[in-house]
């Protein structure tokens, strides 16, 4: 009884929450949109409190946003089966292969060999396996994957934190590698795709996060590593041969990589085959299940697809959807305009401070669901590249290292019990900062010269 009392509480918490920010906002915003930001409150709060499933709380906009009028149920319910959605699915059931034939074990294994079985090189290595991985995998599912390799490789107290971090840390860095890494980077791509930007192509998004990645990896490892000692780490070495279905695997990967490069526009050389990336990674996902490759099975294996975050998905696209129907996102926007005055890379600096130690007190998902339609609204209305600082927001989403409920990784390292809340704000500050730095240089030298 008690814990239902809790649960009562926290859910009236929520509401009056809701109905604080709406009474703000009532001073400065139309009615429907301030009932929106009301509403927003209240499913934020949902989602981290996690009184309800996050499930459950991501559906409530179909029930919510009619009920308010702030759109109607085809209107809302639309945006949970976006394309994107099916790109997310066909890249899960993928990694659902690679996790049932432990494929990703051997690749562990292959990466933890590259360095020297020491504390500094053991560091190194985890957060390369988990970052390289995670632009496979989704970074949640990595870090659970990992993280006990991480836990078991020494006794030290010390060093299993510092061993738990760098695989959060290393999946939270190598989640942008692709976009299908991270929920942050398909939120992005569907809210792209709805305002009728022009996408930008799946190897060409490696191509661009790739000097970010590998600085970032090299940065969380020095950081990590400051002050262990040199001594050497017994870790038990057994050679692993791939069987059958990981080598089916693998050559799946291969024919999905060379069918993205090969569907990519290389102007002004390859014009792409302009097929669908989300019926790309879809299709191969499905051919899991079917002959020659047999590796999944519908009753054995379905189960295991986060349906969950399909559902976060399309709650994050029917927020999106709503911040412009009500207005809200321009609104917004025309209170942001006067910081559009300032140099491009201190306009950039203050997005990238702005979303990255927000997202430290609420779910990046959620945080970048809200603050792409205003960063559109706002790009638009003052002449500014658009998609550059929409990739600088949804980055940096991802790179915010200070607290467990920013990130999934985070989350994980802190329920490992090898990590305390200090641990994580000593070193998570300076990631945070160094992030923030990476991210505007590479931005305003390198990735305005491609966008």
């Amino acid at each position: 009884m008690h814990k239902y009392k809790d649960k009562f509480k926290q859910i009236a918490l929520a509401i009056l929450i809701g109905l604080i920010v709406f009474a703000v906002a009532l001073s400065i915003f139309t009615s429907p949109q301030s009932i929106l930001l009301g509403l927003i409150a209240f499913l934020v709060t949902l989602w981290t409190n996690e009184v309800l499933p996050l499930g459950v709380v991501s559906l409530l906009p179909i029930l919510l946003f009619p009920s308010f009028d702030i759109l109607t149920t085809k209107a809302t319910t639309v945006n949970y089966s976006h394309p994107i959605i099916y790109l997310f699915l066909g890249g899960f059931l993928l990694a659902i292969a690679v996790e049932k034939t432990n494929l990703h074990r051997y690749i562990a294994d292959k990466i933890l060999g590259l360095f020297p079985n020491t504390p500094r090189g053991m560091i190194f290595s985890l957060t390369l396996s988990a970052g390289l991985l995670s632009s496979i995998l989704s970074n949640t599912t990595t870090t659970l994957l990992l993280i006990s390799i991480a836990l078991f490789i020494t006794d030290d107290i010390k060093l299993k934190m510092r061993f738990a971090l760098a695989i959060a840390y290393g999946a939270n860095v190598g989640g942008i590698m692709t976009p299908i890494g991270t929920p942050p980077n398909l939120i992005l791509f569907g809210i792209m795709s709805d305002k009728g930007m022009e996408m930008i192509p799946f190897f060409q998004w490696i191509w661009m996060v790739f000097p970010l990645v590998i600085v970032m990896f090299i940065v969380v490892s020095l950081v990590l590593s400051y002050g262990v000692p040199n001594v050497a780490i017994h870790r038990e070495k057994k050679k692993i041969l791939l069987d059958t279905n990981q080598k089916k695997v693998l050559m799946v990967m291969g024919g999905l990589i060379a069918l993205l490069l090969i569907n990519a526009p290389m102007k002004p050389f390859w014009a792409g085959l302009g097929l669908s990336e989300a019926g790309i990674l879809l299709g191969v996902g499905l051919m899991m299940f079917a002959p020659p490759f047999n590796i999944l099975e519908w009753k054995e294996d379905a189960h295991k697809v986060p349906y969950q975050i399909m559902f976060l998905f399309g709650a994050g696209f029917s927020i999106a959807k709503a911040f412009g129907a009500t207005g809200l996102a321009d609104a917004v926007a025309a209170y942001l305009l006067v910081m559009t005055d300032l140099p491009p890379i201190l306009l950039l600096l203050a997005v990238a401070s702005l979303i990255t130690f927000t997202t430290e007190i609420t779910s990046n998902t959620a945080l970048i669901s809200i603050m792409l339609p205003v960063i559109y609204a706002v790009s638009e209305q003052a002449g500014i590249n658009t998609t550059l600082f929409m990739m600088v927001a949804t980055v940096c989403a991802s790179y915010a290292f200070m607290l467990p409920i920013a990130t999934a990784p985070n989350a994980i390292a802190m329920s490992s019990g090898a990590v305390h809340v200090t641990n994580m704000i000593r070193y998570g500050v300076i990631l945070n900062l160094a992030g923030i730095f990476f991210i505007v240089l590479i931005a305003e030298f390198f990735w305005k010269t491609i966008l």
